[in-house]
């Protein structure tokens, strides 16, 4: 292929995503693997309609681990105990955590006992002028999920999440990753545990990284100096890091990354939807300001022998599938 006839590669985009994207069980490879397809294809038809440009320009791998917290995340996780608490004493844990973090002040008489799913989200709703029943699912599921991948720094679910990102990354070599949500937390660790990934931008969406008692201290790598002027860093595998939260978000709790996080380039604060719509993945995804962030990426070098061939980002075998 001649100078002339070089093609513009599409951007490489790794996407990793957030609660609630359980495949369910049972499934085989090949059905593992059509759903995986069929989220990524979902992801880039959202950022290609907030970029207004071709979905061809983008080329989406879906990072998929949801299945790898599966065991841990049913029904006894999840599920509420006679006294409308998590069963789960880390997620009842953690979710008290967040009602601090939130604001919610607590009569001294309460202050031993535990705080029942329903009163909070009864708060959170009319707070943030949400749906109760939908938060209340939400709440359960959330907490279900965090707990279980923060556990324990070297829990098995943990790091089998973990790795599949990073695998998903390796394998892909994309010059953004975008993750949302928990998957911003699995997202950041993957990306400290691949220093020489060439990650180009960070880009978290409505992410949870800097949620006090429940997931900053419990990062790994751990955040360096002590409580309360203890900070976190950029991982070396992404060059530059955005982050993007909604205000009316209560997942983005606090908004501002940069308040305990060194190397986060921007700090947006800027609302992506409506009502129980401010955590959704496909508002984010398609927001003007993740666009923006996004837009100068698109213009890649020149990519003369297609995938799987010779890259001249730096000269070295493709190894993208």
């Amino acid at each position: 292929m001649t100078e002339s006839s070089a093609v513009v590669a599409p951007l490489a985009v790794v996407a990793v995503h957030g609660v609630g994207n359980s495949f369910g069980r049972g499934l085989t490879i090949a059905q593992r693997e059509e759903r995986r397809r069929l989220r990524a294809t979902a992801w880039t038809g959202h950022l290609a309609a907030g970029l207004d440009v071709d979905p061809e320009r983008l080329d989406v791998d879906f990072a998929y681990y949801a299945d790898r917290l599966d065991a841990a995340t049913g029904p006894p996780a999840q599920g509420l105990g006679p006294s409308q608490v998590l069963a789960d004493p880390l997620a009842q844990e953690m979710m008290e955590s967040w009602a601090g973090a939130l604001g919610m002040s607590r009569p001294p008489a309460q202050g031993h006992l535990t705080l029942p799913v329903r009163q909070l989200t009864s708060w959170i709703a009319r707070r943030f002028d949400l749906a109760e029943g939908p938060l209340r699912i939400f709440v359960q599921l959330l907490f279900g999920e965090v707990a279980t991948y923060l556990r324990a720094v070297d829990g098995k679910e943990r790091v089998a999440a973990r790795d599949e990102v990073a695998a998903r990354i390796v394998r892909h070599r994309p010059r953004v990753v975008v993750a949302h949500s928990l998957g911003s937390v699995v997202a950041y660790e993957a990306l400290h545990a691949t220093p020489d990934a060439g990650v180009e931008l960070f880009l978290t969406l409505g992410s949870p990284l800097a949620m006090p008692g429940v997931v900053f201290e419990r990062l790994d790598p751990a955040p360096a100096g002590a409580s309360p002027a203890a900070r976190g860093i950029r991982p070396a595998g992404a060059a530059r890091w955005v982050n993007l939260a909604d205000p009316g978000d209560p997942v983005a709790v606090p908004p501002g990354l940069a308040n305990v996080f060194d190397g986060v380039h921007l700090d947006h604060t800027s609302v992506v939807g409506a009502l129980f719509g401010f955590h959704h993945a496909k508002n984010y995804l398609r927001s003007a300001v993740t666009a923006a962030t996004l837009s100068p990426y698109l213009d890649a070098l020149p990519h003369r022998h297609g995938r799987g061939g010779k890259d001249e980002r730096d000269g070295e075998e493709s190894t993208t599938p």
